[in-house]
């Protein structure tokens, strides 16, 4: 087994499982054990690593190298977090190596990325080329849910030129992505026997309008003003609770919305559009009520100009093509960073097809390649 495998088993059979806003405890949970490996994973190779504290028991992990008369700097970014096991077919911390994939929870997004971006900074501080950009090297928590890390981490850091910020893109540069704001709609009511149902308010009958109501929303939005690249914006309600027993009438109703923006667009400005929408469809917004959001993701709109060329035959010289440059649907860390002033793309191997599935895995040759054009992205942007 070579170095990048081992050092990609390693980091997938270490537990990093984000709990996503559910009351989960147990071993498996956080980032705590995989910032500890980091941690020692430094400190082996005689490379200095601090914490940055995010929450309880969850730290951003932050390394630099400062190159020879570097003229600009870069931040690598990748999180140390994955997403649950539920549904999973395979041992999902027991990694695999079958037909030049390795498989496990993770191993797609984003530890192939993590294991390429740690040789690959390890590979500078060794060798030191002379032309190469300093690189700050930032391993973040909490990508998964509310992207507490890279949001601290935008806060904090100064002096970056370009964020690479780690993802299964299939070695193609992303430029532009979708964000996200997420938030809960809740209906109340008064709750009475089902014998008498006409003694009570239904609760769940009442969000049954809200959500009829967001249906039509998110088919006018299917039909707004795309981005050239995204395409429109677009709404879903994806869960839904109410009630306490068949023989109550409920007197609560609570769903959760995911709203995907496009550039220009906000998470107030897509709340308060729903807010009106629905007060206009419903005749007021009686015991209708709003959650504050728990993600307010922005959407990555970056001018990529004169980066786009040096990109290209950096990639181009690890992988032996040249990358195509795209947009995404999905958010990452490049959000905050590029809202905080610090533009940035999106680049690793695999395929978010396989993000996140129930036999997820990734393609070793591709994370050997990622290695590669990690190392040559710093040293054609120095």
């Amino acid at each position: 087994m070579d170095e990048l495998t081992r050092l990609l088993s390693d980091l997938v059979s270490i537990p990093s499982v984000n709990p996503m806003g559910r009351a989960l405890s147990g071993p498996d949970l956080l980032e705590t054990r995989i910032s500890a490996y980091l941690e020692s994973w430094f400190h082996d190779r005689g490379l200095s690593v601090r914490r940055q504290p995010v929450a309880a028991g969850r730290d951003n992990l932050l390394a630099r190298y400062d190159a020879p008369d570097a003229r600009r700097t870069l931040l690598f970014d990748v999180h140390q977090d994955t997403v649950p096991t539920d549904g999973m077919t395979i041992p999902p911390f027991t990694p695999r190596v079958e037909g030049g994939k390795l498989y496990g929870r993770g191993a797609c997004d984003v530890k192939a990325s993590m294991a390429a971006m740690l040789l690959a900074f390890d590979r500078l501080c060794r060798e030191r080329p002379q032309g190469s950009a300093s690189v700050v090297l930032a391993c973040t928590v909490d990508e998964e849910y509310t992207h507490q890390g890279s949001s601290l981490l935008a806060e904090t850091q100064k002096g970056i030129d370009l964020a690479i910020v780690a993802e299964p893109t299939r070695l193609n540069v992303v430029h532009c992505h979708k964000g996200a704001t997420r938030w809960k709609i809740r209906t109340t009511g008064v709750a009475c026997h089902s014998s008498t149902p006409d003694l009570g308010d239904n609760a769940i009958y009442r969000m049954a309008r809200v959500v009829s109501g967001l249906a039509d929303l998110a088919a006018e939005l299917s039909r707004a003003t795309p981005h050239p690249i995204l395409g429109a914006p677009s709404l879903s309600v994806g869960r839904i609770e109410g009630g306490q027993s068949v023989n109550i009438v409920p007197d609560g109703c609570v769903i959760e919305i995911d709203r995907r923006m496009i550039p220009g667009e906000t998470p107030t400005g897509c709340i308060d559009q729903v807010r009106s929408f629905l007060n206009q469809r419903l005749g007021g917004l009686e015991r209708v009520e709003f959650d504050p959001p728990w993600v307010r993701m922005p959407a990555l709109d970056t001018k990529i100009g004169d980066w786009a060329e040096p990109l290209a035959a950096a990639v181009k010289a690890a992988t032996g093509r040249a990358p195509e440059l795209i947009g995404v649907p999905f958010g990452t860390d490049a959000g905050p960073l590029g809202a905080a002033g610090i533009p940035g793309i999106v680049f690793g191997p695999g395929d978010i097809a396989q993000a996140h599935t129930r036999d997820e895995w990734v393609e070793l040759d591709q994370v050997r390649q990622a290695a590669e054009a990690y190392y040559q992205i710093a040293l054609a942007l120095g």
